[in-house]
């Protein structure tokens, strides 16, 4: 698992800004990413299934008690480094909260506002799943950004299961964004809003994101959220 200090987060802060992603490919080991496949037959993840909130088909598995030790830091890691980009679109869109610099810090005030049920989880899709568009921006804090990452292969372990995008401009018609990801890699997205230079500043943009049907075989992904939900 690459460390989080060592991206070059100039880059990715004006990916960011101007597609709403920034890929980050072979960030996780092969390695890495088949324990974390692994956990699935192993306990302390609660299972839901994308039916069952009209979500689509396959299974969330949320990580009920706490994340596994890698994924803590992981997660401790790269809040240090998106804050400050979390920060300045706030500024972007007069919005008055700023982001503490530290992650516990910003979870506790998740937990002052009512939100402590955690997000982050991997999911399962067998052949003919799908996860319908969504976007998960609930409760009073909501942190711009998450990371996803894919921990099977495409083309061997599965076919089809397309990471897609979509971003909604006041007035345009949606833009739809396909990240070609690859068992390791990963992609910083924003989750559920970002700012956009207009003619007249900056304004708000609402962006979804999907998984396309399953053809063949069995995807597992990862979302890593970082603010928690009501």
């Amino acid at each position: 698992m690459q460390s989080a200090d060592r991206l070059d987060w100039p880059d990715i802060a004006g990916r960011l800004d101007i597609e709403g992603y920034a890929l980050l490919p072979g960030l996780l080991s092969r390695e890495r990413a088949q324990e974390l496949t692994a956990r699935l037959g192993m306990g302390g993840l609660r299972r839901e299934p994308l039916a069952a909130g009209d979500l689509g088909r396959g299974d969330l598995f949320y990580f009920e008690d706490s994340l596994p030790v890698p994924l803590q830091a992981w997660r401790r890691d790269f809040y240090r480094h998106l804050a400050p980009i979390a920060n300045r679109w706030n500024e972007m869109l007069d919005v008055p909260y700023r982001y503490p610099a530290e992650l516990d810090e910003f979870l506790q005030h998740c937990r002052e506002a009512g939100q402590a049920r955690t997000l982050s989880h991997l999911n399962r899709l067998g052949m003919a799943d799908y996860l319908a568009l969504h976007q998960r921006g609930e409760g009073g804090h909501v942190f711009p950004l998450q990371v996803v990452a894919l921990l099977t292969e495409a083309g061997s372990d599965f076919e089809g299961g397309e990471f897609v995008m979509t971003e909604q401009r006041p007035r345009m018609q949606s833009r739809p964004m396909v990240l070609p990801l690859r068992q390791g890699d990963a992609a910083i997205i924003s989750t559920a809003q970002r700012p956009v230079r207009g003619g007249k500043g900056y304004y708000r943009v609402n962006l979804k994101h999907a998984i396309s049907r399953v053809r063949q075989g069995v995807r597992v992904g990862l979302e890593l959220f970082f603010h928690d939900g009501p």
